[in-house]
């Protein structure tokens, strides 16, 4: 068997109007909100970048035009921090500064669900497996969830998608898969539900919100009538493909934090301050001050 084609670009979703932050994202997206000194968009292009992604293609909306900027090369700014020495500022900047050429912009025009907005990155992504990461979900671990997902998918290739356990009675909040048999590092995936009535869960493992998924997908996205919420939804076409192709699960056993909720933001910049030397210190003392 031929190995499969290696997955080069990542599809972002970022179109959405991010209204559990309002007033604070009426004029700033809500990827751009910031977990410490980055934006949680960058925390997903992050992590793209060390699984290995060439190409970085963000399906964007309405007011969405500095997400554009921030991976954009920021000419004044440059030029004024070189101007007065400051070298640290200016590798910083490098250090996530987009090669030439890299990055992709495309527009969803109307919110019709995740399934449309992925289907409009189609002729960026072409006849070629890709990788979809949902910004809201920051991931934090030594090894990030797409890096671990990509060593499953050149040994089985197909479709790949990260799972992650939760608590039996929380099933009914996710979108959980039914396991198969063990295969690599993964397993099989023998089936999908979308939020399953309590008790009727296949499994406890959840659909977190990182996938590797064949050019085929598009197909059924364009012809994908809407389903929960009235919305075009990515589960719904990622049934029927697996009628047609084998789809596997990569188990991911380290931190994820829902930033589209306010509990998972103000959770990710807790986890993510707490790991960092020059700042855990005093906020451990501030927490201890704010629960005694």
């Amino acid at each position: 068997m031929s190995p499969p084609k290696p997955v080069r670009k990542a599809v972002f979703p970022v179109a959405g109007l991010g209204t559990r932050f309002l007033p604070a994202t009426k004029a700033v997206p809500k990827e751009m909100l910031t977990i410490l000194d980055k934006p949680v968009i960058q925390y997903a292009v992050d992590e793209a970048r060390q699984a290995g992604i060439e190409h970085f293609v963000f399906v964007t909306g309405r007011n969405k035009a500095v997400i554009e900027d921030h991976f954009d090369f920021q000419y004044e700014l440059h030029d004024t921090l070189e101007k007065r020495g400051k070298q640290e500022a200016l590798d910083i900047l490098a250090k996530y500064q987009p090669d030439a050429g890299t990055t992709s912009f495309t527009r969803q025009q109307k919110p019709l669900g995740l399934g449309h907005a992925v289907w409009c990155a189609r002729e960026i992504i072409g006849d070629e497996p890709f990788a979809l990461l949902l910004p809201d979900m920051v991931m934090k671990d030594k090894k990030g969830c797409l890096s671990g997902m990509m060593d499953l998918f050149r040994e089985t290739g197909g479709n790949i998608i990260a799972t992650e356990e939760v608590a039996w009675a929380e099933t009914h909040k996710y979108g959980v898969i039914e396991r198969g048999n063990d295969r690599g590092a993964g397993f099989e995936i023998t089936g999908m539900v979308e939020k399953p009535k309590p008790g009727t869960a296949p499994s406890n493992l959840f659909i977190n919100g990182r996938y590797i998924l064949q050019p085929e997908i598009f197909d059924l996205l364009e012809k994908q009538k809407p389903g929960a919420g009235n919305e075009i939804q990515i589960t719904d076409a990622m049934q029927k493909l697996a009628k047609t192709q084998q789809f596997f699960g990569h188990l991911f056993t380290g931190n994820t934090y829902d930033c589209g909720s306010k509990e998972g933001f103000i959770r990710a910049n807790l986890a993510f301050a707490l790991d960092d030397p020059e700042l855990s210190a005093d906020l451990l003392v501030e927490i201890s001050k704010l629960t005694t």
